[in-house]
């Protein structure tokens, strides 16, 4: 990928948004079911905050490993869309836990990183503004 890659529209990131959120609810139930199950076992009560940690750290490693080495994750292969660096590059382990960071902030207050990428400039959301980085179409060409 390419720092004149082409941005996805708005329409197709939401669709991706959707699907990733489908998946993400899985990760989640399952480091959740496992956390709370291993929380009992080791005694923990109640195993709220353990689960919660584990979790959240499910979460980050998950996107910090897809973003940081493909530059996508399952979801945003199907839709071809990959995340970069704003120069182009890979996206750094820093730049990944901070998108993923304002991204949580972001979506939930009043869809505020959806709406931004409606006056950006370059149609990029806010989380991805602030973490350095861009969404860009992803075609075989463009394929790491």
């Amino acid at each position: 990928m390419t720092a004149a890659a082409i941005t996805p529209g708005l329409g197709r990131r939401l669709l991706c948004l959707i699907y990733e959120a489908l998946l993400l609810t899985a990760v989640v139930l399952t480091a959740g079911g496992v956390a709370t199950g291993a929380a009992y076992i080791a005694g923990l009560s109640p195993p709220r905050l353990l689960t919660q940690a584990i979790v959240i750290a499910i979460c980050a490693g998950y996107f910090a490993v897809q973003w940081c080495g493909r530059g996508q994750t399952l979801p945003m292969k199907t839709w071809r869309i990959g995340v970069q660096a704003a120069s182009g590059k890979r996206v750094s382990a820093t730049q990944a836990l901070l998108r993923m960071a304002l991204a949580t902030i972001g979506y939930p207050a009043l869809g505020i990183s959806i709406l931004w990428a409606i006056v950006d400039r370059d149609r990029q959301f806010l989380h991805d503004r602030l973490a350095g980085t861009r969404l860009v179409v992803v075609t075989p060409e463009t394929t790491r």
